[in-house]
């Protein structure tokens, strides 16, 4: 969902509020936008279609899912359905937290370790 929802889905609300942090240079050296339905985000085509003018639409790197719930259907979706390669940290600790599933590839699991490793570096 595109337009910013309270209400009926509080996550449109959050999404609204990070790109405004981004905007105003509270989260640096990235580019933030949403809330965007997942096909806006990841493809060019559906954002044109829908009239979505973003620098982000179509091209995310990185997708950010309103719970754990969502977030594991949506990455366990990516990596079984369209052989997506992935890693699993869960932020907000102290540290970043390694989330993988019984099921993930080494490669994957070794991705999650590096990725949580960066993060935890840059975070200080």
């Amino acid at each position: 969902m595109e337009k910013v929802n309270p209400e009926k889905m509080p996550c449109t609300a959050v999404a609204s509020i990070l790109t405004q942090m981004n905007r105003r240079g509270q989260i640096r050296d990235c580019i933030v936008d949403g809330p965007l339905a997942l096909d806006n985000a990841i493809s060019a085509e559906s954002a044109r279609i829908k009239k979505i003018v973003s620098d982000v639409a179509g091209d995310a790197d990185i997708l950010v899912a309103p719970d754990i719930e969502a977030g594991n259907i949506l990455y366990k979706c990516l990596l079984d359905l369209a052989e997506a390669r992935g890693a699993g940290i869960i932020m907000g600790a102290a540290k970043p937290v390694v989330l993988t599933s019984r099921a993930d590839t080494a490669e994957t699991k070794l991705a999650s370790i590096a990725l949580a490793s960066l993060v935890g570096r840059l975070a200080g």
